[in-house]
């Protein structure tokens, strides 16, 4: 099973960054990195120096999808998406953005490493070029219907229970709770 870290790049939504973190506390993710503009909850240990009102309104609205995940969830917010990804590949992290390009790899063929960052970025907008050109790979969800994309949140979550619980053709991880 891969250790997992979750990049939120440049999301404009509250509601999306709480479902992330319910998401991510759900699939045990190690951490979840909210980088650039991205809202993140009230920091702890009297260390925001966002102006309160701010705090309070991102605060409610985060925990309206988040339901507690915020914290409960390991998670950190970051300015530079640059220094997050040379961080975590110093740290022996692949990193992987998922998204529609040119060279994307299907989810379901993507073998995940021991550790791997999943990036995820703008909802509508994706991964810029110059975070993409950073990444080790990119992949993307497979579509069957007329959509283009999935909502960011649901990308993510395919892929991030792509990564934790992939098995090998012949595994199975997955066991029945007793009554």
């Amino acid at each position: 099973m891969s250790e997992v870290i979750l990049i939120a790049h440049n999301l404009r939504s509250c509601h999306n960054v709480g479902s992330l973190l319910r998401t991510a506390d759900g699939l045990g993710v190690k951490r979840v990195v909210l980088t650039g503009y991205t809202p993140y909850p009230q920091l702890t240990g009297g260390h925001d120096s966002r102006m309160p009102h701010e705090v309070a309104k991102l605060q409610k609205q985060i925990h309206k999808t988040a339901l507690g995940a915020e914290a409960t969830q390991s998670w950190e917010h970051e300015d530079s998406i640059t220094d997050v990804i040379a961080a975590l590949r110093a740290d022996g992290y692949v990193i992987v953005a998922v998204e529609q390009t040119p060279r994307s790899m299907p989810l379901p063929s993507f073998a995940p490493p021991a550790k791997i960052a999943l990036l995820v970025g703008r909802e509508v907008e994706g991964v810029e070029p110059e975070v993409l050109a950073l990444c080790d790979q990119a992949l993307e969800i497979p579509m069957s219907g007329h959509k283009e994309s999935f909502n960011v949140v649901q990308a993510a979550a395919m892929a991030l229970y792509h990564c934790k619980f992939w098995q090998p053709a012949g595994g199975n991880t997955f066991t029945a709770r007793k009554a």
